[in-house]
């Protein structure tokens, strides 16, 4: 198992250059099972979901081929696909879930368990359900009680699916499985991130009519096939909003190159409360951290464009050496504060009640054994090393290699005092 060895660093200077998303890319290339054609992907992050994604739909019947050294995928659903996604590969992510909708264009059968990831709380496939069983999907309940989607449909039909919660998933299922129903499907209160919009402009690229996406309201009209494409994937809003509590944290100069500042208007604004210098520039967002001391404020993780419930941890670590105190409300996953103990073997002191957490502030912050509990969390305690007295020991780092491309080498290109250690 690897671990990092991180040690209180100087403020973080330099320019960094951020990835393709995660959250963008994985979407993007399920839908690429929506067509026999060729699809290429570019601006592909070099991650442990993107390799498993690539193998599940290798699985299926797909010919994938992953250049990640050059950012970049082709994947060809041509031919016979199977409607069966392997246990030992959809247990390691929960984005699996997103080929349910293409299996079911495909195939008109779909079995997928109920996917893995990282344990922040409870992810549930019944929106995802709902709005599939809008459109004609029959779904085995005595499968389900057993953790299994077992699903068939002789032909998905348009309906009017309103959902109760604006679930980013659920969002990426039933739009990728209106694209080829018959009639038009509206779906309301649908999620409007960014990634949601990317995921849209592709479908919509390879041939779909899809309107209103990065609204409430989306209109997907059935077309009769899609083709292939070529497409560059939006930069990671995590991964820059997370080099940018960096840059605060240690009181650096960051260039934060390949960013849309647009995607990350909550953060920018936090951040100012917090009394950062924050300039959008012809070469990217320059983030400075210098002024001291970091004043304390209060953070509600919301849906998009609300702040977002993956800079909740990385941002609590910024607060535990703010000036004061703050308070953290986590609305998203009831089971994401799981960082908090790890912080407090640092000495953060943070007090938490249901959803609510409660951050002192004014820490000097000791180095640890930690563990990465989750993929953000793992980011967030790597931050905390850097300004931690001593070296932060932080484990189970598998996590981190889910959701940030080569995290060792652009922190240390910045001054960060961090290393890998494989054992």
């Amino acid at each position: 198992m690897a671990k990092f060895l991180v040690q209180k660093s100087a403020p973080l200077r330099g320019e960094v250059k951020i990835s393709g998303s995660k959250n963008a890319v994985l979407p993007i290339m399920a839908a690429a099972l929506l067509t026999e054609e060729k699809c290429e992907i570019k601006d592909v992050p070099a991650l442990r979901d993107v390799e498993v994604m690539c193998k599940l739909l290798e699985s299926l019947g797909a010919s994938v081929e992953m250049d990640l050294a050059h950012n970049c995928v082709q994947i060809e659903a041509a031919g016979e696909i199977s409607w069966e996604a392997p246990f030992d590969l959809v247990k390691m992510m929960r984005a699996s879930i997103l080929v349910l909708g293409a299996l079911l264009i495909r195939t008109g059968r779909a079995i997928i368990h109920l996917p893995g990831g990282c344990a922040i709380g409870k992810r549930p496939v019944e929106l995802h359900l709902k709005g599939l069983r809008a459109m004609g999907v029959e779904i085995d309940e005595a499968q389900l009680n057993r953790g299994i989607v077992d699903a068939k449909v002789e032909k998905l039909s348009g309906s009017t699916i309103y959902l109760d919660f604006p679930s980013v998933g659920a969002t990426e299922v039933i739009v990728m499985a209106a694209t080829l129903a018959d009639g038009v499907t509206i779906l309301e209160n649908a999620a409007q991130e960014p990634e949601i919009v990317d995921l849209a402009n592709v479908l919509n690229k390879m041939g779909a009519r899809i309107k209103g996406a990065g609204t409430d309201t989306i209109k997907i009209e059935g077309v009769e096939s899609l083709k292939g494409v070529s497409h560059h994937v939006i930069p990671d809003r995590i991964e820059a909003g997370t080099f940018m509590v960096g840059a605060v944290m240690t009181g650096g100069n960051v260039l934060i190159k390949n960013i849309v500042a647009d995607h990350l208007k909550a953060v920018i604004a936090k951040l100012r409360e917090c009394g950062a210098e924050i300039q959008m520039t012809d070469e990217g967002l320059v983030v400075r951290g210098d002024r001291r001391p970091i004043n304390s404020t209060d953070i509600k993780t919301l849906p998009y464009p609300g702040f977002p419930t993956d800079m909740q941890s990385p941002f609590m670590a910024l607060l535990t050496v703010a000036k004061g105190p703050s308070v953290v409300i986590e609305t998203v996953f009831e089971n994401r504060f799981m960082h908090v103990g790890e912080f407090n073997r640092m000495g953060a002191n943070i007090k938490t009640n249901g959803n609510c957490a409660i951050i002192p502030g004014d820490k000097t912050l000791q180095g640890a054994q930690v563990v990465a509990t989750d993929l953000r969390a793992g980011a967030a305690v790597v931050l905390t090393g850097l300004v931690a007295d001593g070296t932060t020991e932080v484990s189970q780092i598998y996590h981190v290699d889910r959701g940030y491309e080569n995290f060792v080498e652009k922190l240390r290109s910045l001054g960060a005092n961090i290393m890998r250690v494989e054992e």
